[in-house]
């Protein structure tokens, strides 16, 4: 479903992080290190944060720069890792493939031209999450003491699941669909300034009188991640339709529609891929001069570019305390 379409549908409202203290946040990992990634690509002279072997380790600039921001509210995050992505999700990982080539062709007219500008936002666009930036986010989390989950497939859907036990107290992503996979309260804006937004599920359902399961049929007719909705259908009409007809077969029925695995995309959501097979300690002990050295030794990366994010990650767990993540 497009971001536009459920944002029009979520309550969502502006919250201080003096009112987040001390609380579990799970983080949609590949999300989150994504945006961090393709900023420091889109801001910073690539020479500094590339190794002498010509590997790109910008995630490290990401990571860095942006973990003080839950120590500074006294937010604990346990990061969650996707898995293997569901073959419905092929048609998505094509186009994206597709728009990275033409902007990777795009990219190389730039490079000619000698227009930076364009070099630079174009960079950004052709970022991916390779095995190295894997490998070495998750290196770095280690040395930092920061706890990650590895999801048998969505790391997001794993995140909800997790907030539904009580184990995260929010999930932490820019994706709306945080809604779909039932994470009762979700996180936005972590990645940006000035405060987050809430996103609530039950807020959400009571607004327009739905159930979760009917919220998801609305998602379903409108498009998902998992197919392309029903022509002619947005948020407003799928939920007047949900509303007449019952559920997402009725409305089907009703209007000679198909919607292809429609039984699976419901099941994507509403009873996903995950595991229990995961604890994490909300006592850490970072070890920040092993994490400085690895990052600026071992990777390369320019030292006057990450100094100030660990003399943040210090100043901040000195101040709150660890043991305030408990």
């Amino acid at each position: 479903m497009g971001n536009a379409a459920l944002r029009d549908l979520a309550a969502i409202e502006t919250v201080s992080f003096d009112d987040l203290d001390g609380r579990i946040v799970g983080v949609d990992a590949h999300n989150w290190l994504y945006r961090y990634l393709t900023t420091t690509v889109k801001f910073t002279n690539d020479s500094v944060y590339t190794t002498s072997d010509g590997t790109e380790v910008a995630n490290l600039v990401g990571i860095v720069q942006g973990l003080p921001k839950f120590f500074e509210h006294d937010l604990a995050p346990v990061f969650v890792f996707d898995g293997g992505p569901s073959d419905l999700k092929a048609d998505e990982i094509e186009e994206r493939r597709e728009a990275r080539e033409t902007a990777e062709e795009k990219l190389e007219d730039a490079r000619e031209r000698g227009d930076s500008v364009a070099v630079a936002r174009l960079e950004s666009r052709t970022q991916r999450l390779t095995p190295t930036i894997q490998e070495t986010s998750r290196e770095l989390l280690d040395l930092l003491d920061i706890p990650y989950v590895e999801a048998p497939a969505e790391g997001e859907a794993q995140a909800a699941y997790m907030a539904r036990q009580g184990d995260v107290d929010y999930v932490g992503t820019e994706d709306y669909d945080a809604l779909l996979c039932g994470a009762p309260k979700t996180l936005r804006q972590l990645t940006s300034k000035g405060d987050p937004e809430l996103m609530e599920l039950q807020a959400t359902l009571e607004k327009h009188e739905l159930t979760w399961e009917q919220l998801v049929d609305v998602a379903i007719l409108c498009g998902t991640d998992f197919n392309p909705g029903v022509t002619g259908i947005g948020p407003k009409t799928a939920v007047k339709l949900v509303h007449e007809h019952g559920d997402l077969w009725a409305v089907l029925d009703e209007r000679g529609e198909h919607v292809e695995h429609a039984d699976r995309i419901r099941s994507l959501f509403l009873d996903p891929t995950v595991t229990d097979e995961y604890e994490f300690s909300t006592e850490p002990s970072p070890d920040v001069d092993a994490a400085r050295e690895y990052v600026t030794g071992e990777w390369e990366v320019d030292a006057d570019e990450v100094e100030r994010g660990f003399e943040r990650i210090e100043e901040a767990l000195t101040q709150t305390g660890l043991d305030r993540w408990t």
